[in-house]
């Protein structure tokens, strides 16, 4: 096994152990499944803008939809986590490392998820509950590597438009991809590099998603009492 794929299967390892968590706990788990829709909620309220612009709207759904979502990704992780030998054979380099910081980034999200809902009374989420429970959470570093992770996914695809012998190489590998299982793999890959090739450049929408991540990652851990972090510059101002 190369060292992508013992990382891959190792990030995979971290997301099934938390769901295992959850399984055991009715009540934990009905609050990271309302953590992950607020998640969802408040990055629609972030990027408005974007998903109503022409231009930027393809990108910010998949990103809202496909790296940020509530939804389910056991069958995408399952895939992995029984081919990922296959994936490092069949892939190309530069998709392998991708998939890996696809991994990390899914399994930091999920720990983080796990340690919200573990710090909040109930799955009625609030701005002030929200902002309350992630700095019960603290691990600060931890949701940095998160906004990393994220962009350099992003940052990856964009790279591949400019590389139209890996997009045919994909497209070759349809066929093989899903007679190893690893079709929902495949069209996660395709569907993010069309996105990306269709916004004609990717850096001021990366930017934006940068700048307004880091800016409320600085206000939920901001040495402010939660009652008094309001208004458009502070952490209550940026949430739903």
């Amino acid at each position: 096994m190369t060292p992508e794929g013992q990382a891959i299967l190792q990030h995979l390892g971290t997301v099934f152990a938390e769901r295992q968590v959850r399984a055991r706990d009715a009540g934990l788990l009905a609050r990271v499944q309302a953590v992950k829709a607020y998640q969802h909620q408040r990055f629609a309220h972030t990027y408005a803008d974007l998903l109503a612009s022409p231009r930027y709207a393809k990108a910010a759904r998949f990103f809202l939809d496909d790296l940020y979502g509530p939804h389910d990704f056991s069958a995408r992780d399952d895939q992995f986590a029984r081919i990922v030998p296959a994936l490092v054979r069949l892939f190309p380099h530069e998709i392998v490392g991708t998939v890996r910081s696809l991994a990390e980034l899914h399994a930091v999200s999920e720990e983080l998820d796990t340690q919200m809902g573990g710090a909040l009374a109930d799955a009625a989420i609030t701005p002030e509950a929200y902002l309350q429970a992630w700095r019960t959470v603290g691990r600060p570093a931890d949701r940095e590597r998160q906004i990393a992770l994220m962009l350099s996914v992003g940052r990856a695809l964009d790279r591949y438009t400019g590389n139209p012998l890996l997009r045919h190489s994909l497209r070759l590998m349809r066929g093989p991809a899903r007679a190893a299982g690893l079709g929902a793999l495949q069209g996660f890959l395709e569907n993010g590099f069309d996105t990306f090739r269709e916004m004609r450049g990717a850096a001021f929408f990366l930017d934006t998603v940068a700048s307004r991540e880091r800016a409320l990652a600085a206000g939920l851990f901001a040495d402010t009492d939660v009652a008094g972090a309001t208004g458009p510059g502070w952490a209550l101002g940026q949430l739903p």
